[in-house]
Protein backbone atom coordinates (compact mmCIF):
# COMPACT_ATOMS: atom_id res chain seq x y z
CA UNK A 1 0.00 0.00 0.00
CA UNK A 2 1.17 3.68 -0.82
CA UNK A 3 1.25 6.38 1.63
CA UNK A 4 -0.83 10.15 0.07
CA UNK A 5 2.57 11.24 -0.83
CA UNK A 6 3.87 8.62 -2.41
CA UNK A 7 0.54 8.32 -4.68
CA UNK A 8 0.80 12.27 -5.60
CA UNK A 9 4.26 11.82 -6.81
CA UNK A 10 3.41 8.84 -9.08
CA UNK A 11 0.50 10.75 -10.22
CA UNK A 12 2.40 14.23 -10.63
CA UNK A 13 4.97 12.03 -12.66
CA UNK A 14 2.97 10.21 -14.67
CA UNK A 15 0.84 13.00 -15.83
CA UNK A 16 3.78 15.23 -16.87
CA UNK A 17 5.25 11.86 -18.60
CA UNK A 18 1.63 12.23 -20.65
CA UNK A 19 1.48 15.85 -21.12
CA UNK A 20 5.46 16.47 -22.34
CA UNK A 21 6.76 13.52 -22.79
CA UNK A 22 9.77 13.72 -20.24
CA UNK A 23 9.39 13.12 -16.47
CA UNK A 24 10.06 16.18 -14.16
CA UNK A 25 12.87 17.14 -12.54
CA UNK A 26 13.49 17.10 -8.57
CA UNK A 27 12.96 20.53 -8.09
CA UNK A 28 9.66 20.40 -9.77
CA UNK A 29 8.24 17.10 -7.72
CA UNK A 30 9.86 18.93 -4.62
CA UNK A 31 7.50 22.45 -5.73
CA UNK A 32 4.51 19.95 -6.47
CA UNK A 33 4.24 18.33 -3.71
CA UNK A 34 5.52 21.55 -1.15
CA UNK A 35 8.35 19.89 0.31
CA UNK A 36 11.17 21.56 2.08
CA UNK A 37 14.03 19.79 0.33
CA UNK A 38 15.12 17.19 -2.44
CA UNK A 39 16.10 14.33 -0.16
CA UNK A 40 12.45 13.95 0.26
CA UNK A 41 11.23 13.50 -3.21
CA UNK A 42 14.43 10.96 -3.02
CA UNK A 43 13.28 8.64 -0.08
CA UNK A 44 9.82 8.85 -2.14
CA UNK A 45 11.35 7.68 -5.67
CA UNK A 46 13.27 4.93 -3.70
CA UNK A 47 10.10 4.07 -1.93
CA UNK A 48 8.38 4.12 -5.77
CA UNK A 49 10.42 1.95 -7.04
CA UNK A 50 11.54 -0.33 -4.32
CA UNK A 51 7.68 -1.44 -4.21
CA UNK A 52 7.56 -1.80 -8.30
CA UNK A 53 5.55 1.10 -9.53
CA UNK A 54 8.90 2.63 -11.07
CA UNK A 55 12.18 2.15 -12.37
CA UNK A 56 15.34 4.83 -12.95
CA UNK A 57 17.82 4.06 -15.70
CA UNK A 58 20.92 5.20 -14.13
CA UNK A 59 22.95 5.80 -16.96
CA UNK A 60 20.72 8.28 -18.85
CA UNK A 61 20.12 11.89 -17.32
CA UNK A 62 16.12 12.36 -16.11
CA UNK A 63 15.02 9.06 -16.94
CA UNK A 64 12.02 7.37 -15.13
CA UNK A 65 9.74 3.85 -16.01
CA UNK A 66 6.21 3.99 -15.05
CA UNK A 67 6.36 0.14 -14.47
CA UNK A 68 2.46 -0.06 -13.25
CA UNK A 69 0.16 2.74 -11.41
CA UNK A 70 -1.71 1.53 -8.37
CA UNK A 71 -6.11 0.62 -9.30
CA UNK A 72 -6.86 4.64 -8.12
CA UNK A 73 -4.46 6.17 -10.81
CA UNK A 74 -4.29 3.32 -13.53
CA UNK A 75 -5.85 3.78 -16.74
CA UNK A 76 -7.60 1.31 -19.05
CA UNK A 77 -4.85 -0.19 -20.61
CA UNK A 78 -2.11 1.45 -19.28
CA UNK A 79 1.37 -0.01 -20.54
CA UNK A 80 4.84 1.00 -19.25
CA UNK A 81 6.64 3.67 -21.00
CA UNK A 82 10.32 5.04 -20.46
CA UNK A 83 10.97 8.28 -20.64
CA UNK A 84 14.91 9.11 -22.00
CA UNK A 85 16.28 12.35 -21.02
CA UNK A 86 18.89 14.19 -23.28
CA UNK A 87 22.18 13.11 -22.38
CA UNK A 88 23.72 10.33 -24.28
CA UNK A 89 23.57 7.01 -23.99
CA UNK A 90 26.77 5.48 -21.60
CA UNK A 91 27.20 2.22 -20.13
CA UNK A 92 27.75 2.59 -16.75
CA UNK A 93 29.47 0.40 -14.34
CA UNK A 94 26.27 -1.29 -12.58
CA UNK A 95 23.31 -0.56 -13.35
CA UNK A 96 20.90 0.37 -10.21
CA UNK A 97 19.07 -2.88 -9.29
CA UNK A 98 15.48 -3.19 -7.37
CA UNK A 99 15.92 -4.42 -3.73
CA UNK A 100 13.38 -4.58 -1.31
CA UNK A 101 15.60 -2.54 1.46
CA UNK A 102 17.97 0.09 1.37
CA UNK A 103 21.42 0.27 3.35
CA UNK A 104 22.76 3.44 4.29
CA UNK A 105 26.38 4.57 3.43
CA UNK A 106 28.75 7.25 4.41
CA UNK A 107 29.92 9.22 2.46
CA UNK A 108 32.99 9.85 3.47
CA UNK A 109 34.07 12.61 0.97
CA UNK A 110 35.18 13.88 -2.83
CA UNK A 111 36.71 11.90 -5.39
CA UNK A 112 38.32 13.27 -8.58
CA UNK A 113 37.67 11.98 -11.75
CA UNK A 114 40.29 14.47 -13.35
CA UNK A 115 43.29 16.36 -11.46
CA UNK A 116 43.86 14.39 -8.49
CA UNK A 117 42.30 16.24 -5.44
CA UNK A 118 43.14 15.84 -1.38
CA UNK A 119 42.29 12.31 0.30
CA UNK A 120 39.53 11.07 1.56
CA UNK A 121 38.18 12.31 4.39
CA UNK A 122 35.92 11.29 6.78
CA UNK A 123 32.23 12.83 6.35
CA UNK A 124 28.97 13.25 7.78
CA UNK A 125 26.71 12.44 5.08
CA UNK A 126 24.79 9.43 4.17
CA UNK A 127 23.22 7.75 0.83
CA UNK A 128 20.53 5.09 1.11
CA UNK A 129 21.44 2.52 -1.55
CA UNK A 130 20.38 -0.89 -2.84
CA UNK A 131 21.48 -3.55 -0.78
CA UNK A 132 22.13 -6.01 -4.06
CA UNK A 133 24.68 -3.13 -5.00
CA UNK A 134 27.14 -4.43 -1.91
CA UNK A 135 28.73 -6.96 -3.75
CA UNK A 136 31.66 -9.07 -2.75
CA UNK A 137 32.96 -9.01 1.03
CA UNK A 138 34.38 -5.72 2.93
CA UNK A 139 33.43 -2.52 4.33
CA UNK A 140 31.22 -0.17 0.95
CA UNK A 141 30.84 3.50 1.02
CA UNK A 142 30.66 5.96 -1.07
CA UNK A 143 32.06 8.67 -3.00
CA UNK A 144 31.14 12.64 -4.86
CA UNK A 145 32.53 12.11 -7.92
CA UNK A 146 34.44 15.79 -9.24
CA UNK A 147 35.33 16.12 -12.54
CA UNK A 148 34.87 14.88 -15.86
CA UNK A 149 37.87 12.41 -16.90
CA UNK A 150 35.59 9.01 -16.38
CA UNK A 151 32.53 10.26 -18.32
CA UNK A 152 32.89 7.75 -21.05
CA UNK A 153 32.56 5.12 -18.45
CA UNK A 154 29.65 6.38 -17.39
CA UNK A 155 30.33 8.10 -14.07
CA UNK A 156 29.62 12.01 -14.94
CA UNK A 157 30.46 15.12 -12.08
CA UNK A 158 28.15 15.08 -9.56
CA UNK A 159 27.79 11.46 -9.42
CA UNK A 160 27.84 9.56 -6.07
CA UNK A 161 30.74 6.16 -6.79
CA UNK A 162 29.58 3.09 -4.28
CA UNK A 163 32.92 1.34 -3.57
CA UNK A 164 34.17 -1.47 -2.06
CA UNK A 165 37.32 -1.46 0.44
CA UNK A 166 39.75 -3.78 -1.18
CA UNK A 167 43.98 -2.94 -1.55
CA UNK A 168 43.99 -5.22 -4.60
CA UNK A 169 42.87 -4.78 -7.97
CA UNK A 170 42.60 -6.98 -11.37
CA UNK A 171 43.79 -5.13 -14.50
CA UNK A 172 40.77 -2.73 -16.10
CA UNK A 173 39.16 -2.47 -12.80
CA UNK A 174 38.20 1.31 -12.04
CA UNK A 175 39.12 2.24 -8.60
CA UNK A 176 39.79 4.78 -5.56
CA UNK A 177 43.62 5.07 -6.10
CA UNK A 178 46.15 7.40 -3.55
CA UNK A 179 48.76 8.66 -5.25
CA UNK A 180 52.17 10.11 -3.28
CA UNK A 181 50.44 9.15 -0.03
CA UNK A 182 48.12 12.04 -0.47
CA UNK A 183 46.36 12.56 -3.64
CA UNK A 184 42.79 10.42 -4.42
CA UNK A 185 41.46 9.66 -7.87
CA UNK A 186 39.15 7.09 -9.46
CA UNK A 187 40.75 5.71 -12.30
CA UNK A 188 41.21 2.09 -14.73
CA UNK A 189 43.78 0.07 -12.98
CA UNK A 190 46.20 -1.80 -14.90
CA UNK A 191 49.79 -3.10 -14.02
CA UNK A 192 52.91 -2.82 -16.32
CA UNK A 193 55.88 -4.77 -14.62
CA UNK A 194 56.38 -2.65 -11.55
CA UNK A 195 54.26 0.48 -12.46
CA UNK A 196 51.22 1.42 -12.37
CA UNK A 197 49.08 2.94 -14.76
CA UNK A 198 46.10 4.92 -14.17
CA UNK A 199 43.96 5.19 -16.94
CA UNK A 200 40.96 8.34 -17.74
CA UNK A 201 37.53 7.47 -19.37
CA UNK A 202 37.77 10.51 -21.38
CA UNK A 203 40.35 11.10 -24.46
CA UNK A 204 41.31 14.96 -23.02
CA UNK A 205 42.92 13.15 -19.67
CA UNK A 206 46.22 11.71 -20.06
CA UNK A 207 47.26 8.24 -18.54
CA UNK A 208 49.34 8.63 -15.60
CA UNK A 209 51.95 6.19 -15.64
CA UNK A 210 53.51 5.91 -11.32
CA UNK A 211 55.75 3.42 -9.56
CA UNK A 212 54.16 0.95 -7.67
CA UNK A 213 54.92 2.08 -4.35
CA UNK A 214 53.45 5.52 -5.32
CA UNK A 215 49.72 4.14 -5.80
CA UNK A 216 47.56 2.34 -3.39
CA UNK A 217 44.18 0.88 -4.07
CA UNK A 218 41.56 1.69 -1.58
CA UNK A 219 38.55 0.31 -3.18
CA UNK A 220 36.87 -0.44 -6.17
CA UNK A 221 34.17 0.66 -7.57
CA UNK A 222 30.95 -1.66 -7.53
CA UNK A 223 27.73 0.86 -8.32
CA UNK A 224 26.62 4.39 -9.14
CA UNK A 225 24.21 6.59 -8.03
CA UNK A 226 22.90 9.47 -10.06
CA UNK A 227 20.66 12.67 -8.78
CA UNK A 228 18.93 14.37 -11.54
Amino acid sequence: MLTKKQIELLDFINKRVNRDGVPPSFDEMKEALNLRSKSGIHRLITALEERGFIRRLAHRARAIEIVKLPDALAPHGFTPKVIEGDAPEQSPPTPLPMQAQAVELPILGKIAAGVPIEAITDGAQNVAVPGQMLKGRGSHYALEVKGESMIDAGINDGDVVVIRETSTAENGDIVVAQVEGYEATLKRFFRRGNMIALEAANPDFETRVLPEGHVKVQGKLVGLIRNY
